[in-house]
């Protein structure tokens, strides 16, 4: 050009600061304007300020700062917007809020910059506390305002502040625009209002697809997974958007808790024939889903076949073997993937020690812990609390303490485990303490903290503490799953109190057909010798089942313990001819930081020859007194029991 302005400049450096990657040309030329005596203006500097922003550089951000204040636009609103935008993108949050104080005129643009930084650096509350006091300022919310401010009710959960954040946008008279509809499709859903979110859906005219997939992965995050797929099928019939990863990622989510032939296998189709089936993202939903139906192969293939694997998709792996039980495999996944050079993040550590917690594997766990104590990450709560449930488990309870009380500012999660901790161990009076803890830092106790409680009380037989925290907990508003339904079960039956337990079960509403309480009962009645409750109960489970082994196995025990050995033999009989056999039972034996996992009749260790040899030896060992207080079923000893 035979002559360059400041206009011309700018148009070159507002281009090269739209890129990050092309940054650095912006500055070249704002070096090249000053050689040349061109006096930058406001838009110079707030280019360059959005430049600095993109490539979160607060050094030169914070130069340039200076070069706004010698150049006189201290006091420019947009200058001073883009400031303060710079270290809010930088995670500067004091200089910020000094550039804000120091603002003269503060329009919605400077509150919402503020409002959406704090957010973006997880100030969520702060966030909230500044959009009170911008209202008293009589700053009028734009639709930013409100798509930011139900951003934050959704991180929270918070449902009473998003319907009133709803409410506000209503009286105000705003007309939606399409992000801040998505932002209530996602608060809504976030908070478990899918039918509101649903009604908010159907009156919007033209979704996009970010819309469609806030109703997918709503439903699929509140367990409604066959919504989900009604609302993935609209969208494939009605929708003129072709579905992406997370379209994806959220649908096979929700097929998770679905039958994988009917709903996955065709989803993965889908996914194969677009060509996502190498994406991280949806890979690791898939092998979840896998996992959940018991296809343990198909989640291996899916995990073979993706080339880039990151840390998400080997998690993923590590947690799904360990779900199904098998922590051998765990193990080598997490070894594996720090063999193959990538770092353990905090859910990669979590899912590993609960892997160390299941089978009580002390070294590994302590190995875990100092890659977790390396990396920074035992500080962070959910592994912070996976470390406390694995030295409780493991044994270590004053371990667990030490690890407890390592944490300034524990949050409910780490509560929850040191209360489990003390459930696990039968120490009940330290778990009522913890309780009354949670209660006196105001928390509100949820359905894990119950669980641990009912435990804790079953573990010591304390039926009247009890029913005490199983009437708390209806009455803070939690409805009991099976899982306290389970504990209940086992404290009452434990006491002899096999008749109330029954009535527990008949009136619960997860139903009659619960398969699962009646085994526990049936179990007590075993242990207690009651055959009239024991008998109704086993017809109770075997008229659901008739094959089911491990309540034919226990009704042959229960007329055992009462010598009807006539009718254990016909049980017995019945057993082999429906072919039924026990699950075989599993333990652990740690030899030089390697997990070895002991099955009944598995042939396939490489030592089995010397393992069978060994039992025999110290079978042979035994007088046969001694000898017949370990066996007391011929039947069901199987000297080949061996490790693989």
């Amino acid at each position: 050009m035979p002559e360059r302005n400041i206009v011309s400049f700018n148009a070159l450096i507002s281009a090269y600061s739209r890129y990050h990657h092309l940054a650095h040309w912006a500055f070249h030329l704002f070096a090249q304007l000053q050689t040349e005596s061109i006096r930058p203006n406001g838009l110079t500097f707030t280019s360059l300020l959005n430049a600095c922003s993109g490539i979160k550089n607060q050094v030169l951000g914070s130069m340039l700062h200076s070069q706004c204040i010698n150049f006189g636009f201290l006091y420019d609103v947009c200058v001073q917007t883009s400031v303060l935008g710079m270290y809010l993108n930088c995670g500067v949050l004091d200089c910020a809020e000094k550039v804000f104080c120091y603002m003269h005129d503060k329009d919605s643009v400077a509150w919402n910059t503020l409002f959406f930084g704090y957010l973006e650096n997880g100030k969520t509350v702060e966030g909230l506390q500044l959009f009170g006091t911008m209202l008293r300022t009589g700053v009028v919310p734009t639709n930013f305002t409100y798509t930011t401010l139900l951003s934050a009710c959704s991180r929270l959960r918070d449902h009473l502040s998003g319907k009133l954040t709803h409410s506000k946008v209503i009286v105000s008279g705003t007309a939606p625009d399409l992000p801040l509809y998505n932002a209530l499709l996602d608060m809504y859903s976030s908070c478990g209002d899918s039918e509101t979110a649903l009604k908010i859906f159907r009156k919007m005219k033209k979704p996009d697809l970010v819309s469609w997939n806030s109703m997918i992965s709503g439903y699929a995050t509140n367990g409604d997974g066959e919504m989900a797929m009604r609302i993935f099928i609209q969208f494939g019939q009605s929708s003129r958007f072709t579905p992406d990863e997370y379209t994806f990622a959220a649908t096979i989510s929700a097929a998770g808790a679905l039958p994988a032939a009917e709903y996955g296998i065709p989803l993965h189709g889908q996914v194969e024939k677009v060509g996502l089936g190498v994406s991280v993202f949806v890979a690791s939903t898939l092998i979840s889903m896998y996992f959940c139906n018991g296809e343990v192969e198909s989640a291996q293939k899916v995990f073979i076949n993706v080339l880039d694997k990151d840390v998400v998709l080997w998690t993923e792996m590590i947690a799904g073997h360990c779900r199904i039980g098998n922590a051998e495999s765990s193990i080598k996944l997490f070894h594996g993937m720090l063999q193959e050079g990538h770092k353990a993040d905090e859910f990669t550590l979590t899912s590993a020690l609960s892997v160390c917690a299941e089978v009580a594997t002390v070294r590994q766990g302590e190995m875990i812990h100092s890659l977790a104590a390396k990396t920074g990450y035992s500080a962070e709560m959910t592994v912070c609390g996976s470390l406390v449930d694995m030295y409780a488990k493991i044994g270590n309870l004053a371990a667990a303490e030490v690890m407890f009380s390592s944490v300034t500012m524990p949050n409910l999660i780490c509560w929850n485990s040191m209360l489990g901790a003390y459930g696990y161990h039968g120490k009940s009076e330290e778990a009522f303490t913890m309780f009354n803890d949670i209660l006196q830092h105001d928390l509100k106790p949820d359905h894990v903290t119950f669980i641990s409680l009912l435990a804790a009380c079953s573990h010591c037989g304390l039926v009247n503490h009890g029913l005490y925290f199983w009437n708390y907990m209806k009455e803070t508003g939690l409805e009991p799953s099976l899982k306290h339904y389970s504990c209940m079960i086992t404290l009452l039956s434990r006491a002899g109190l096999l008749e109330e337990a029954e009535n527990v079960i008949m009136e619960s509403p997860l139903g009659v057909e619960c398969l699962q309480l009646w085994r526990i009962l049936l179990s007590s009645c075993v242990s207690k010798g009651n055959q009239i409750i024991g008998i109704r109960v086993a017809k109770q489970v075997l008229g659901m089942d008739a094959e089911d082994s491990a309540t034919n196995v226990l009704l042959s025990n229960l007329f055992a313990s009462t010598g009807r050995w006539a009718s254990v033999s016909e049980i017995r009989r019945k057993i082999r001819g429906l072919m039924l056999e026990k699950d075989p039972g599993l333990s652990w034996l740690e030899v030089m930081n390697n997990t070895h996992v002991f099955s009944s009749s598995d042939h396939s260790h490489p030592q089995y020859d010397e393992i069978r040899a060994e039992l025999h030896r110290l079978l042979g060992n035994l007088t046969q007194s001694e000898a017949n207080q370990f066996i007391l079923d011929a039947e069901a000893v199987e000297v080949g029991s061996s490790l693989h």
